[in-house]
């Protein structure tokens, strides 16, 4: 198979990322550079994981699909990554259908699932090989590749250890060497740092952001880590099978209005009751705590304790990040 060329790099589309406004056609100009997905719903007999989901991701950027277990992730990277089929809905990617051109699809895909895909017992370069040879990559060619993203993912040193003997964040970067290896125009990931340790998350998402800027590839991944959502350019929030929220982190969280305040007490429906009447704020009960949000939250903080001192417990606050955002779009907490 030959070497897929990357395409010329083009600029990331401005537009209101608060809602996907994109409206995909056959003609867009843009339909060869996107994956484009478009009122995708997937049931498991009775059970509906993903419900008229809609969204479209460039080359040239990170998206970021978020959710809590049991919110539709999996079910979505499956279809993406062609193990399920699309039975309700459509999906493009870089112009190709995938209900109808699925070999065509593959061929553009690098995949990198959350549980490991080395072989242990073999080196470094010895995994890389043999993945190459399935896509019909050797000599001279493969060399150059394996040579250029071992470079590129800082292990040319660790070449020749056998994969057990590297530590989980080495071992990610080698996955993802691996799916890279036959030059995809689409990086697919699941829960890519699921495991690591703080450094390594920070290391792999700094890899993760060089690649995007060097190849101009599509990066999509899934992730229940808020710090990693973070990092992305786009997110799109998923629960109970339905996209809740598509947007820049910070345009993201700007929704949550001012500070997050958490109040832990004896008696949530007394002090809810109290706070409302003493300062006109109606505090949301969620996992066992009073939630407010509100403007100058230290000032807040301050007041409810001089008013309330014995019916407080505990109290924190600080400002809104994206777990926040899911609890006041779905009411729900994140974890």
């Amino acid at each position: 198979m030959p070497t897929a060329v990357s395409p010329e790099r083009k600029p990331l589309l401005n537009e209101n990322l608060l809602t996907d406004n994109r409206q995909p056609t056959a003609d867009n100009q843009h339909a060869d550079n996107q994956i484009e997905v478009k009122n995708l719903s997937h049931d498991y007999q009775t059970r509906r994981a993903l419900d008229s989901v809609s969204f479209s991701v460039s080359c040239g950027e990170i998206f970021g699909l978020l959710g809590p277990n049991g919110s539709g992730k999996t079910t979505l990277f499956r279809i993406l990554s062609t193990l399920m089929p699309v039975t309700s809905g459509t999906v493009r990617v870089l112009g190709h259908d995938l209900t109808t051109e699925v070999k065509a699809v593959r061929s553009l895909l690098g995949v990198v699932f959350q549980h490991p895909g080395l072989d242990d017992k073999l080196t470094v370069i010895e995994n890389l090989r043999h993945q190459g040879h399935l896509y019909g990559l050797a000599g001279k060619t493969l060399r150059y590749r394996i040579s250029e993203l071992l470079e590129h993912f800082g292990v040319s040193d660790r070449a020749k250890e056998r994969v057990e003997l590297l530590s989980g964040g080495l071992q990610r970067r080698v996955e993802i060497a691996k799916a890279m290896l036959h030059s995809p125009r689409v990086l697919l990931l699941d829960e890519p740092t699921s495991g690591l340790d703080v450094a390594a998350r920070r290391q792999l998402n700094d890899y993760l952001g060089a690649l995007v800027d060097g190849e101009n590839i599509l990066v999509l991944l899934t992730t229940h880590l808020l710090d990693d959502a973070e990092v992305c350019n786009r997110v799109g929030v998923l629960d109970a099978g339905k996209l809740v929220a598509l947007g820049e982190p910070d345009e993201l969280k700007a929704q949550v209005s001012g500070d997050v305040i958490f109040i832990e007490c004896m008696d949530n429906e007394v002090l809810c009751a109290e706070i409302t009447e003493r300062f006109g704020v109606s505090p949301v009960l969620t996992d066992n705590f009073l939630r407010v949000e509100c403007e100058r939250g230290h000032e807040f903080v301050r007041d409810l304790v001089a008013t309330f001192p014995d019916e407080i417990q505990s109290i924190r606050f600080g400002k809104p990040t994206l777990e926040d955002v899911f609890t006041k779009l779905t009411g729900n907490s994140f974890f």
